[in-house]
Protein backbone atom coordinates (compact mmCIF):
# COMPACT_ATOMS: atom_id res chain seq x y z
CA UNK A 1 0.00 0.00 0.00
CA UNK A 2 1.10 3.40 -0.59
CA UNK A 3 1.52 5.22 2.37
CA UNK A 4 2.50 8.52 0.74
CA UNK A 5 -0.95 9.96 1.22
CA UNK A 6 -0.93 10.04 4.85
CA UNK A 7 0.18 12.50 7.85
CA UNK A 8 3.09 10.39 9.17
CA UNK A 9 4.77 9.30 5.69
CA UNK A 10 8.86 9.67 6.02
CA UNK A 11 8.42 9.12 9.69
CA UNK A 12 10.99 6.61 10.56
CA UNK A 13 10.45 4.11 13.67
CA UNK A 14 12.77 1.59 15.20
CA UNK A 15 10.64 -0.05 17.95
CA UNK A 16 12.17 -1.98 20.82
CA UNK A 17 8.83 -2.94 22.07
CA UNK A 18 7.21 -5.94 22.91
CA UNK A 19 3.92 -7.34 24.61
CA UNK A 20 1.13 -4.92 24.34
CA UNK A 21 2.24 -1.10 25.82
CA UNK A 22 4.75 -0.36 23.04
CA UNK A 23 4.04 -2.11 20.07
CA UNK A 24 0.02 -0.33 20.32
CA UNK A 25 2.19 3.19 20.44
CA UNK A 26 4.09 1.94 17.55
CA UNK A 27 1.19 0.50 16.03
CA UNK A 28 -1.10 3.68 15.97
CA UNK A 29 1.93 4.97 14.25
CA UNK A 30 2.25 2.84 11.85
CA UNK A 31 -1.22 2.81 10.47
CA UNK A 32 -0.83 6.99 9.68
CA UNK A 33 1.62 6.18 7.26
CA UNK A 34 5.16 5.80 9.48
CA UNK A 35 7.91 3.23 8.70
CA UNK A 36 8.07 1.17 11.75
CA UNK A 37 11.14 -1.18 11.85
CA UNK A 38 10.55 -3.31 15.15
CA UNK A 39 13.43 -5.56 16.60
CA UNK A 40 12.99 -8.79 18.43
CA UNK A 41 15.45 -11.21 19.88
CA UNK A 42 16.39 -14.35 18.56
CA UNK A 43 13.09 -16.03 20.43
CA UNK A 44 10.67 -12.91 19.15
CA UNK A 45 8.40 -11.38 20.81
CA UNK A 46 6.62 -12.81 23.61
CA UNK A 47 3.20 -11.78 22.15
CA UNK A 48 3.63 -14.25 19.22
CA UNK A 49 3.24 -17.43 21.56
CA UNK A 50 0.04 -15.98 23.26
CA UNK A 51 -3.00 -17.49 22.73
CA UNK A 52 -5.64 -17.02 20.93
CA UNK A 53 -3.82 -18.80 17.59
CA UNK A 54 -4.99 -19.43 14.80
CA UNK A 55 -3.04 -21.54 12.00
CA UNK A 56 0.14 -20.52 14.59
CA UNK A 57 -0.67 -17.38 14.25
CA UNK A 58 -1.43 -15.20 17.87
CA UNK A 59 -4.07 -12.65 17.55
CA UNK A 60 -2.54 -10.12 19.92
CA UNK A 61 1.02 -10.14 18.32
CA UNK A 62 -1.13 -10.11 14.79
CA UNK A 63 -3.15 -6.62 15.45
CA UNK A 64 -0.63 -5.21 17.54
CA UNK A 65 1.87 -5.58 15.09
CA UNK A 66 0.11 -4.77 11.85
CA UNK A 67 2.30 -2.29 9.51
CA UNK A 68 5.69 -3.15 11.08
CA UNK A 69 8.85 -4.82 9.74
CA UNK A 70 10.87 -7.33 11.68
CA UNK A 71 14.46 -7.45 12.26
CA UNK A 72 16.10 -9.96 14.68
CA UNK A 73 19.18 -8.96 16.73
CA UNK A 74 20.47 -10.37 18.87
CA UNK A 75 21.52 -7.48 21.55
CA UNK A 76 24.08 -9.26 23.84
CA UNK A 77 26.27 -9.56 20.34
CA UNK A 78 28.00 -6.16 19.94
CA UNK A 79 27.72 -6.08 16.25
CA UNK A 80 24.13 -6.38 17.18
CA UNK A 81 24.30 -3.45 19.21
CA UNK A 82 26.46 -1.66 15.97
CA UNK A 83 23.33 -2.15 13.50
CA UNK A 84 20.58 -1.23 16.18
CA UNK A 85 22.65 2.02 16.89
CA UNK A 86 22.99 2.75 12.99
CA UNK A 87 19.01 2.16 12.75
CA UNK A 88 18.33 4.82 15.52
CA UNK A 89 20.78 7.17 14.16
CA UNK A 90 18.93 7.39 10.21
CA UNK A 91 15.50 7.42 13.10
CA UNK A 92 13.04 10.12 13.88
CA UNK A 93 12.21 8.35 16.06
CA UNK A 94 13.06 5.13 19.15
CA UNK A 95 10.24 3.27 21.02
CA UNK A 96 11.19 0.95 24.08
CA UNK A 97 9.46 -0.79 26.88
CA UNK A 98 11.91 -2.53 28.80
CA UNK A 99 12.47 -1.86 32.58
CA UNK A 100 13.95 1.51 33.63
CA UNK A 101 17.86 0.66 32.76
CA UNK A 102 17.61 -2.06 30.77
CA UNK A 103 17.88 -0.23 27.62
CA UNK A 104 20.95 1.84 28.79
CA UNK A 105 22.63 -2.28 29.83
CA UNK A 106 22.22 -3.51 26.12
CA UNK A 107 23.49 -0.10 24.60
CA UNK A 108 20.62 1.27 23.21
CA UNK A 109 19.87 3.71 26.17
CA UNK A 110 18.97 7.46 25.19
CA UNK A 111 22.02 8.87 26.29
CA UNK A 112 24.12 6.62 23.96
CA UNK A 113 21.08 6.78 20.43
CA UNK A 114 21.39 10.84 21.20
CA UNK A 115 24.90 11.08 21.03
CA UNK A 116 24.59 9.43 17.51
CA UNK A 117 21.42 11.64 17.18
CA UNK A 118 20.62 14.70 18.86
CA UNK A 119 17.42 14.97 16.72
CA UNK A 120 16.01 11.77 18.25
CA UNK A 121 12.26 10.92 19.82
CA UNK A 122 13.43 8.78 21.85
CA UNK A 123 10.16 7.18 23.62
CA UNK A 124 10.43 4.59 27.35
CA UNK A 125 6.69 3.37 28.38
CA UNK A 126 7.73 1.92 31.65
CA UNK A 127 5.55 0.66 34.64
CA UNK A 128 6.30 3.79 36.69
CA UNK A 129 8.51 6.17 34.80
CA UNK A 130 12.18 6.24 34.63
CA UNK A 131 12.49 7.56 38.37
CA UNK A 132 10.77 7.56 41.92
CA UNK A 133 10.72 5.04 44.35
CA UNK A 134 8.51 2.44 42.16
CA UNK A 135 10.50 2.92 38.88
CA UNK A 136 12.40 -0.76 39.53
CA UNK A 137 9.14 -2.50 39.90
CA UNK A 138 7.68 -4.98 37.07
CA UNK A 139 4.57 -3.44 35.52
CA UNK A 140 2.13 -5.66 34.33
CA UNK A 141 -1.58 -4.41 33.50
CA UNK A 142 -2.84 -5.67 36.57
CA UNK A 143 -0.50 -4.09 39.01
CA UNK A 144 -1.42 -0.93 37.70
CA UNK A 145 -5.15 -1.66 37.86
CA UNK A 146 -4.67 -2.33 41.54
CA UNK A 147 -2.25 0.55 42.55
CA UNK A 148 -3.78 3.32 40.27
CA UNK A 149 -7.19 3.33 41.59
CA UNK A 150 -8.87 2.20 39.20
CA UNK A 151 -9.94 -1.48 40.74
CA UNK A 152 -11.36 -0.13 43.84
CA UNK A 153 -13.47 1.77 41.97
CA UNK A 154 -14.63 -0.98 39.96
CA UNK A 155 -16.98 -3.26 40.92
CA UNK A 156 -20.15 -3.37 42.96
CA UNK A 157 -20.84 -2.12 46.41
CA UNK A 158 -20.57 -5.00 48.51
CA UNK A 159 -18.20 -6.72 46.18
CA UNK A 160 -13.99 -7.09 45.74
CA UNK A 161 -12.41 -4.50 43.30
CA UNK A 162 -12.67 -6.02 40.30
CA UNK A 163 -10.69 -5.54 37.15
CA UNK A 164 -11.99 -4.00 34.15
CA UNK A 165 -12.72 -6.21 31.11
CA UNK A 166 -9.81 -4.63 29.02
CA UNK A 167 -5.87 -4.25 29.46
CA UNK A 168 -7.04 -0.46 30.43
CA UNK A 169 -3.13 0.37 31.28
CA UNK A 170 -1.18 -0.99 28.90
CA UNK A 171 -3.62 0.38 25.88
CA UNK A 172 -3.73 4.04 27.63
CA UNK A 173 -0.01 3.99 28.39
CA UNK A 174 0.73 3.04 24.54
CA UNK A 175 -1.81 6.06 23.12
CA UNK A 176 -0.50 8.31 25.49
CA UNK A 177 3.03 7.03 24.34
CA UNK A 178 2.07 7.97 20.57
CA UNK A 179 0.65 11.23 21.80
CA UNK A 180 3.99 11.89 23.53
CA UNK A 181 6.01 11.21 20.25
CA UNK A 182 3.99 13.30 17.87
CA UNK A 183 4.32 16.19 20.10
CA UNK A 184 7.99 15.91 20.82
CA UNK A 185 7.86 15.55 16.65
CA UNK A 186 6.21 18.87 16.63
CA UNK A 187 8.18 20.79 18.85
CA UNK A 188 11.68 19.30 16.93
CA UNK A 189 9.82 21.18 14.00
CA UNK A 190 10.70 24.40 16.13
CA UNK A 191 14.14 23.49 17.93
CA UNK A 192 15.28 20.82 15.82
CA UNK A 193 16.34 19.14 18.29
CA UNK A 194 15.13 15.94 19.75
CA UNK A 195 13.82 14.78 23.46
CA UNK A 196 13.58 11.99 26.08
CA UNK A 197 9.70 11.30 26.16
CA UNK A 198 9.31 9.75 29.43
CA UNK A 199 5.79 7.57 29.87
CA UNK A 200 4.48 5.94 33.14
CA UNK A 201 1.54 3.81 33.20
CA UNK A 202 0.97 4.28 36.51
CA UNK A 203 0.19 8.43 35.42
CA UNK A 204 -1.44 7.05 32.22
CA UNK A 205 -3.99 5.34 34.24
CA UNK A 206 -4.41 8.07 36.78
CA UNK A 207 -4.78 10.59 34.48
CA UNK A 208 -7.39 8.38 32.59
CA UNK A 209 -9.38 7.62 35.81
CA UNK A 210 -10.22 11.74 35.19
CA UNK A 211 -13.46 11.42 37.37
CA UNK A 212 -12.15 9.65 39.99
CA UNK A 213 -8.91 11.96 40.27
CA UNK A 214 -11.68 15.15 39.71
CA UNK A 215 -13.25 13.78 42.59
CA UNK A 216 -10.85 13.30 44.68
CA UNK A 217 -9.14 16.77 44.76
CA UNK A 218 -12.28 18.43 45.34
CA UNK A 219 -13.59 16.11 47.68
CA UNK A 220 -10.45 14.07 49.15
CA UNK A 221 -13.00 11.12 48.86
CA UNK A 222 -12.05 7.88 47.27
CA UNK A 223 -14.34 6.85 44.06
CA UNK A 224 -16.86 3.97 45.63
CA UNK A 225 -17.68 1.61 44.10
CA UNK A 226 -21.16 1.20 42.32
CA UNK A 227 -21.43 -1.29 40.00
CA UNK A 228 -23.26 -0.44 37.09
CA UNK A 229 -24.13 3.43 37.89
CA UNK A 230 -22.48 6.72 37.49
CA UNK A 231 -20.63 7.14 41.17
CA UNK A 232 -21.85 10.99 40.62
CA UNK A 233 -25.21 10.97 38.30
CA UNK A 234 -28.44 9.14 38.35
CA UNK A 235 -29.92 7.93 36.88
CA UNK A 236 -26.62 6.78 34.56
CA UNK A 237 -26.26 3.28 34.31
CA UNK A 238 -27.32 -0.11 33.26
CA UNK A 239 -30.77 -1.19 33.97
CA UNK A 240 -33.25 -4.46 33.54
CA UNK A 241 -35.44 -4.80 31.36
CA UNK A 242 -37.93 -8.13 30.79
CA UNK A 243 -35.27 -9.90 28.67
CA UNK A 244 -32.15 -8.10 29.14
CA UNK A 245 -30.46 -5.03 30.38
CA UNK A 246 -29.98 -1.62 28.69
CA UNK A 247 -28.46 2.02 29.52
CA UNK A 248 -29.46 5.34 30.22
CA UNK A 249 -27.77 8.95 30.86
CA UNK A 250 -29.50 11.72 32.11
CA UNK A 251 -27.55 14.21 33.75
CA UNK A 252 -29.64 17.41 33.92
CA UNK A 253 -32.94 18.14 35.12
CA UNK A 254 -34.13 18.76 31.23
CA UNK A 255 -33.23 15.24 30.53
CA UNK A 256 -34.72 14.29 33.85
CA UNK A 257 -37.95 16.14 32.36
CA UNK A 258 -38.23 14.41 29.27
CA UNK A 259 -37.69 10.89 30.81
CA UNK A 260 -40.49 11.58 33.85
CA UNK A 261 -42.66 12.45 30.40
CA UNK A 262 -41.37 9.06 28.46
CA UNK A 263 -42.37 6.83 31.64
CA UNK A 264 -45.98 8.61 32.29
CA UNK A 265 -45.06 9.86 35.47
CA UNK A 266 -43.90 13.27 34.76
CA UNK A 267 -44.77 13.97 38.89
CA UNK A 268 -41.35 12.42 39.08
CA UNK A 269 -40.11 15.65 37.41
CA UNK A 270 -41.04 18.05 39.84
CA UNK A 271 -40.72 15.39 42.81
CA UNK A 272 -38.16 17.23 46.19
CA UNK A 273 -35.77 14.27 46.02
CA UNK A 274 -35.48 14.59 42.18
CA UNK A 275 -35.12 18.10 42.15
CA UNK A 276 -31.08 17.97 40.78
CA UNK A 277 -28.29 15.64 39.77
CA UNK A 278 -26.90 15.31 43.36
CA UNK A 279 -30.20 14.90 44.90
CA UNK A 280 -31.15 11.90 42.07
CA UNK A 281 -27.84 10.47 42.88
CA UNK A 282 -28.56 10.15 46.76
CA UNK A 283 -31.83 9.07 46.17
CA UNK A 284 -30.68 6.24 43.37
CA UNK A 285 -32.30 3.58 44.52
CA UNK A 286 -35.52 4.92 44.19
CA UNK A 287 -35.02 6.12 40.64
CA UNK A 288 -33.39 2.36 39.80
CA UNK A 289 -36.68 1.04 41.37
CA UNK A 290 -38.99 3.29 38.91
CA UNK A 291 -36.99 3.15 35.35
CA UNK A 292 -36.96 -1.13 36.28
CA UNK A 293 -40.60 -1.30 37.48
CA UNK A 294 -41.54 0.37 34.15
CA UNK A 295 -39.06 -1.44 32.03
CA UNK A 296 -40.11 -5.43 33.39
CA UNK A 297 -43.20 -5.61 30.82
CA UNK A 298 -40.94 -3.91 28.03
CA UNK A 299 -38.22 -5.94 26.05
CA UNK A 300 -34.80 -4.04 25.64
CA UNK A 301 -35.74 -3.12 22.14
CA UNK A 302 -39.28 -1.69 23.24
CA UNK A 303 -38.01 0.06 25.81
CA UNK A 304 -35.28 1.46 23.63
CA UNK A 305 -37.93 2.30 20.97
CA UNK A 306 -39.90 4.44 23.75
CA UNK A 307 -36.52 6.01 25.13
CA UNK A 308 -34.83 6.91 21.68
CA UNK A 309 -38.44 8.56 20.99
CA UNK A 310 -38.65 10.86 23.61
CA UNK A 311 -34.79 11.55 22.76
CA UNK A 312 -33.01 10.18 25.92
CA UNK A 313 -29.42 9.18 25.86
CA UNK A 314 -29.47 5.30 26.14
CA UNK A 315 -28.42 1.98 24.67
CA UNK A 316 -28.39 -1.57 24.26
CA UNK A 317 -25.30 -3.42 25.96
CA UNK A 318 -23.75 -5.19 22.72
CA UNK A 319 -20.70 -7.75 22.67
CA UNK A 320 -17.51 -7.25 20.53
CA UNK A 321 -19.05 -9.36 17.91
CA UNK A 322 -22.03 -6.96 17.92
CA UNK A 323 -20.02 -3.94 17.99
CA UNK A 324 -17.62 -4.78 15.63
CA UNK A 325 -20.06 -6.10 13.01
CA UNK A 326 -22.82 -3.04 13.74
CA UNK A 327 -23.56 -1.15 10.60
CA UNK A 328 -21.92 2.34 12.26
CA UNK A 329 -19.03 -0.01 12.25
CA UNK A 330 -19.00 -0.91 9.15
CA UNK A 331 -19.73 2.43 7.42
CA UNK A 332 -16.60 3.66 9.23
CA UNK A 333 -14.26 1.18 7.97
CA UNK A 334 -12.50 0.45 11.04
CA UNK A 335 -11.90 -3.04 10.50
CA UNK A 336 -10.14 -3.60 6.94
CA UNK A 337 -9.57 -6.71 5.06
CA UNK A 338 -5.80 -7.58 4.83
CA UNK A 339 -4.38 -10.43 2.69
CA UNK A 340 -2.08 -12.30 4.83
CA UNK A 341 -1.37 -16.01 3.55
CA UNK A 342 -0.95 -17.34 7.05
CA UNK A 343 -4.73 -16.26 8.08
CA UNK A 344 -7.11 -16.48 5.50
CA UNK A 345 -10.29 -13.55 5.88
CA UNK A 346 -8.32 -11.82 7.96
CA UNK A 347 -9.67 -8.57 8.93
CA UNK A 348 -7.38 -5.79 11.18
CA UNK A 349 -8.42 -2.66 13.10
CA UNK A 350 -7.08 0.89 12.57
CA UNK A 351 -6.49 3.69 14.30
CA UNK A 352 -10.38 5.50 14.72
CA UNK A 353 -8.97 9.30 13.94
CA UNK A 354 -9.99 10.49 10.13
CA UNK A 355 -8.08 13.36 8.60
CA UNK A 356 -9.88 14.92 5.66
CA UNK A 357 -6.61 16.10 3.28
CA UNK A 358 -4.85 12.86 3.61
CA UNK A 359 -5.75 8.96 2.24
CA UNK A 360 -7.07 6.36 3.80
CA UNK A 361 -4.67 4.54 7.00
CA UNK A 362 -2.73 1.59 5.69
CA UNK A 363 -3.17 -2.01 7.27
CA UNK A 364 -1.18 -4.20 6.53
CA UNK A 365 -0.38 -8.00 8.04
CA UNK A 366 2.35 -8.66 10.66
CA UNK A 367 5.62 -9.06 9.97
CA UNK A 368 6.85 -12.96 10.47
CA UNK A 369 10.13 -13.16 12.79
CA UNK A 370 12.67 -11.37 11.38
CA UNK A 371 11.09 -11.33 7.96
CA UNK A 372 13.01 -8.34 7.04
CA UNK A 373 15.92 -9.17 8.52
CA UNK A 374 18.26 -8.78 5.14
CA UNK A 375 16.31 -5.70 3.57
CA UNK A 376 16.77 -3.78 6.59
CA UNK A 377 20.63 -4.57 7.10
CA UNK A 378 20.85 -3.73 3.53
CA UNK A 379 19.11 -0.28 4.01
CA UNK A 380 22.05 1.00 6.13
CA UNK A 381 24.53 -0.26 3.43
CA UNK A 382 25.56 -3.82 4.62
CA UNK A 383 26.27 -5.85 1.77
CA UNK A 384 25.29 -9.07 1.53
CA UNK A 385 28.41 -10.73 2.37
CA UNK A 386 28.81 -8.66 5.32
CA UNK A 387 25.31 -9.54 6.35
CA UNK A 388 26.35 -13.34 5.49
CA UNK A 389 29.06 -12.82 7.96
CA UNK A 390 26.39 -11.29 10.97
CA UNK A 391 24.36 -14.03 9.89
CA UNK A 392 27.91 -16.27 10.92
CA UNK A 393 28.31 -14.54 13.81
CA UNK A 394 24.49 -15.36 15.15
CA UNK A 395 23.97 -11.69 15.05
CA UNK A 396 20.72 -12.34 13.81
CA UNK A 397 19.82 -14.68 15.93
Amino acid sequence: MDNSTLPLAGVKVVDFTRVLSGPFCTALLGDLGAEIIKIEPPQGDDYRAIAPMRNEQSALFTVMNRNKKSLVLDLKKPEAVALAQELASQADIVVENFRPGVANKLGIGYDSLKALNPRLIYVSVSGFGQDGPAAHMPAYDIVIQAMSGLMNATGHADGPPTLVGEAVSDVISGLFASWGALAALYGRERTGTGTHVDVSMFESTLAFAATSTSRYLFTGEDAPRVGNRHPLSAPFGAYQAKDGHFVLAILNNKLFAQLANALETPAFATDARFASDALRSGNEPALRAWIEDWASTRTVSEVLAVLEQAGLPCAPIWNTSQALSSEQTKARGFLREVEDPRLENLKLPSQPVRFTSYGENQVNRAPGLGEHTELIAASVGLSAQRIAELRELGVFG
